[in-house]
């Protein structure tokens, strides 16, 4: 699973005669790859599996009579003597006769001869899982037998554990962790949420073992719940195992930084452990780490515990003391003194560190002091303490810390605690539900009957309930729980409150097309100013103040806004920090600025991922990320990832978001239809939640271009005259919205055999774009004029206008619209040779890959040249039921009726049209929906 990449690699090196050593972690799948090596090698290969194990490494030729009995039939009898009776004695013939153990010379001799026998008959691949675990005797043997005979054509690949002896002249190749995509595939038999699933991805570092492992244990846990995933019994026996395994020293280090609250090799270094880096490569290679980018993370989280647990008190208490000198700030020297001291009247002098740390931005090292003072503050103290659980769970939602929300909310809710405790706990347990509120129901009812009587916290509670309507598409339902808040709010002086309500009237009311009045409910929220409360950024009048100008095409004010609330959160790495990032990842995409787009995205994903964040949200920005510079194929996956996660939490805002990007994708992959049909799923969902604005979600342009592909251009103009009709009540200028729809009328006109009327429509749609800045859609007008010049057979305008296409998008490090150019480019200067989707041959067979679509011809390549169905799913980001339903229109459209006669077919097929823009111009022929 998500391995092809790594196994082309291996036999590469193989192929070159050079043997391979993978290397990796425990559990992250070597010897999975070994088999598949195994099982995917030539068809005449004759393939030789050892294995070492580590309880019998010490006695001697266990792996080499392993192998000769694989060899024997061979023929050893007519062996010379001195090799046969090296055999012999290594299969416990004659040992007993002799007393002696066998040569190992005649054994080294033996093994050769008897695979140069082999080779002379066909290749040899032999496989050695664990070669760290052979015995030495049997290593040897193997080592001159592959030293030898490598050019001969014995082809070697060995498994090990980093930094485990090599084998002379391998090349070393790391086995990678899953990608949370591959792992989700892996995990698809759980059914598991997508949420749990990227939970479970984090927190075994994408190492498959660990991940099925705790699949297991997360598979029956009730919806919504958010605690951490517990150690399943066997589980914890393993990692204790693996524990007891490595050096005290090693074993010292790592209790150390289980007690840090953000370990690296520095600060251990600094503890005193001179030997950190060794140890932690150590704990790497044994599968209880990920050590990347200078941190640490445990793999489980769990095993930080284990080991915390099996240390004894003196020995916490000096890892304490050690890291009360290394820490830098002073907040995390007092917690650290306190747990080494265990005394038990602390809570004043560690609540006061608290409310340093987090003046300091250090929101983590806050909650988790505010939860040890509650910890050491007197029983009689009983509102002082529960007041600072109430703070911690609140920080610890803000940080997406579940442990700690849940540890401080647990003792809340089972004591005897005032109301207001009561309803900030439950409200810090929705926060951290992230966009899946609509599961927090129970949570927030109960909050609600808490509150009765205070309007301060009715009001805190409401603006959540209004929040969880507008995430699920009740856009009157949440103004009225907005509205209300923000009564209740005023109505006590509680400004930050009614801030955040009138926030959430202004976002209902610019959704629904109501700028101006939008706009004077955000000033109402931001004059005067007032302090959000932490973890509510995204209902803050100041976020929003960044995402309208986005909507309106101010794109450089937004930016430079985002970028400010960024160095204010970057601290931290909970939602709010993942929000501005994925902001900026869309706001840097529409400015063209793709390379910035891709790292914001990637940078939230990791986040919102190691948090258990929605997932949704996150795959939707990379999707817009990867449309904008990466690669089609990736903003398809992304999409329809974001689209399932999005299903699942009922969140309908990011579902509509995930769809369109999704159905623009598939549009300018050359995929009309099924286009046409993701995009109608975004304008029902919005009919069903009452009129909105076209200038927030940007699908109208998109659709009406898929109908004309279509050729439905009465409901392409219908829907062109029906947006801009809302764009005049709206906004007069329509922003990039109206450039959008004179591309899709341009379209329409030549749909309608209006060339003229439709290169003058693209011009403008084109100059409309250069003065909004955004150079990514300038380009494809560009593309789109191209090919039409190019079907009007004016092949010099056609490539000047391409020319400038890819120029444009070059400059933009656009890369999936650079191919796009380059592509139309091939065809301008071609002179349009090139049969066009559609066209027939002589016999009336439709010929060539020109008959194909961009996708369905990058299936058929794949397929032609051999791939698996799966292989073609992972190496174009597609899943397997995608490329079957793509492979049953490919067999029909170029006559074919198996994937044998795919093969003996494609060395004769020319190259693949363009998609959105192929030979026939930006208006191509009709294409089967996906999947039928």
């Amino acid at each position: 699973m998500g391995r092809d990449a790594l196994l082309d690699t291996v036999r590469s090196h193989l192929r070159a005669d050079r043997p391979v050593l993978l290397t990796g972690p425990r559990g992250i799948g070597k010897s999975t790859v070994l088999r598949a090596l195994g099982e995917t090698g030539g068809p005449d290969d004759r393939v030789l599996w050892v294995a070492g194990t580590e309880g019998e490494r010490w006695i001697p030729w266990t792996a080499a009579a392993d192998l000769l009995r694989q060899l024997y039939p061979s023929g050893a009898d007519d062996l010379p003597d001195g090799q046969r009776a090296a055999v012999e004695a290594i299969l416990a013939r004659t040992c007993s006769r002799t007393g002696r153990g066998p040569d190992p010379h005649g054994a080294r001799l033996a093994v050769h001869t008897l695979l140069s026998r082999c080779l002379q008959e066909r290749p040899v691949l032999l496989l050695v899982d664990d070669l760290p675990f052979l015995d030495t005797e049997s290593a040897d043997v193997i080592a001159y037998a592959v030293r030898r005979l490598g050019a001969a054509g014995l082809a070697c690949a060995c498994t090990a554990l980093p930094g485990a002896r090599p084998l002379p002249g391998a090349v070393e190749v790391p086995v990678p962790v899953l990608t949370s995509e591959h792992l989700g595939d892996l995990l698809a038999p759980f059914a598991l949420p997508d949420r749990v699933a990227n939970t479970v991805h984090a927190d075994a570092g994408g190492n498959p073992y660990l991940a099925l492992s705790l699949a297991a244990a997360v598979a029956e846990r009730p919806v919504g719940d958010l605690r951490p995933v517990p150690l399943p019994p066997a589980l914890r026996a393993l990692i204790a195992e693996r524990l007891e395994e490595l050096p005290a020293r090693a074993g010292d280090t790592l209790l150390t930084a289980a007690l840090a609250t953000a370990p690296t090799v520095d600060l251990l270094e600094r503890a005193g452990h001179d030997t950190a880096e060794r140890d932690i490569a150590l704990a790497a290679a044994a599968g209880l780490l990920v050590h990347q980018d200078a941190t640490i993370r445990f793999t489980p989280p769990a095993v930080a515990a284990a080991l915390v647990h099996a240390a004894t008190a003196g020995q916490r208490a000096a890892s304490h003391r050690a890291l009360a000198t290394a820490v830098p700030q002073t907040a995390g020297r007092i917690r650290h003194r306190a747990l080494a001291s265990q005394d038990r009247t602390q809570g004043r002098s560690l609540a006061v560190a608290a409310q340093a740390a987090l003046s300091n931005g250090a929101r983590t090292l806050a909650a988790e002091l505010f939860l040890l003072a509650a910890d050491r503050t007197p029983a009689e103290d009983s509102d002082e303490r529960l007041e600072r659980c109430v703070l911690a769970a609140e920080l610890g939602a803000a940080e997406s810390l579940p442990e700690i929300v849940h540890r401080a909310a647990d003792t809340v809710l089972s004591a005897d605690a005032l109301p207001c405790h009561r309803v900030r706990v439950r409200l810090a347990l929705a926060d951290l539900s992230s966009q899946a509120l609509s599961s927090m129901d129970e949570v927030l009812a109960g909050a609600l009957e808490d509150a009765e009587g205070d309007p301060a916290l009715t009001a805190r509670v409401r603006i959540r309930l209004a929040w969880s309507l507008l995430v699920a598409g009740d856009l009157p339902g949440s103004r009225s729980e907005a509205v209300l808040a923000a009564v209740l709010a005023r109505s006590v002086a509680d400004r930050s409150t009614e801030a955040l309500a009138l926030t959430v009237q202004a976002v209902v009311l610019r959704v629904t097309a109501r700028p101006a009045e939008a706009g004077r409910t955000l000033a109402r929220a931001l004059a005067p100013a007032a302090p959000v409360p932490d973890g509510l950024l995204p209902l803050s009048p100041r976020f929003y103040t960044a995402r309208f100008a986005f909507f309106d095409d101010r794109l450089a004010e937004s930016r430079a806004q985002l970028l400010r609330m960024l160095g204010q959160v970057e601290r931290g790495k909970g939602d709010e920090l993942v929000l501005v990032l994925r902001s900026l990842a869309e706001v840097c995409a529409r400015m063209g600025r793709c390379r910035d787009a891709l790292h914001y995205a990637h940078r939230a994903g990791r986040i919102a991922s190691e948090c258990g964040t929605s997932p949704g949200p996150t795959w939707y920005t990379r999707a817009v990320a990867e449309l904008a510079g990466g690669s089609l194929g990736r903003a398809v996956v992304f999409a329809e990832r974001g689209a399932r996660a999005s299903e699942q939490e009922h969140d309908s805002i990011h579902l509509g978001r995930c769809l369109h990007v999704l159905g623009k994708a598939l549009l300018w992959q050359g995929e009309p239809a099924e286009a046409v049909r993701v995009l109608e799923r975004v304008r029902e969902g919005e009919r069903r939640c009452g009129p909105a604005s076209p200038l927030v979600l940007r699908w109208h342009g998109d659709l009406a271009m898929g109908l004309a592909r279509l050729h439905r251009t009465v409901e392409a103009a219908e829907l062109i005259a029906e947006t801009r009709g809302a764009l005049s009540v709206e906004d007069r200028s329509g922003g990039a919205v109206a450039g959008q729809l004179l591309r899709a009328e341009a379209l329409t006109a030549w749909a309608e055999r209006a060339p003229d009327r439709a290169t003058a429509l693209l011009h403008s749609a084109r100059d409309h774009f250069a003065e909004l800045g955004q150079p990514l859609e300038e380009g494809q007008c560009l593309l789109l004029a191209g090919g039409l010049e190019h079907r009007r057979r004016r092949r010099t305008a056609a490539l000047r206008a391409v020319e400038e296409a890819r120029a444009l998008f070059a400059a933009c490090d656009a890369r999936p619209w650079v191919e796009q150019a380059e592509h139309a480019l091939l065809r301008c200067e071609n002179g349009g040779g090139r049969r066009a989707p559609g066209d027939t041959a002589a016999d009336g067979s439709t010929v060539g890959l020109a008959a194909l679509t961009d996708a369905e011809a990058r299936v058929a390549v794949l397929v032609g040249a051999g791939a698996s169905n799966r292989e073609a799913a992972s190496r174009l980001f597609l899943s397997a039921k995608t490329v079957e339903g793509t492979l049953t229109r490919v067999y029909r459209k170029l006559g074919v009726r198996s994937r044998s006669q795919l093969c003996s077919l494609f060395a004769r097929l020319p190259a693949p049209p363009g998609s959105l823009v192929d030979a026939r111009g930006p208006v191509g022929g009709r294409t089967t929906p996906r999947g039928t």
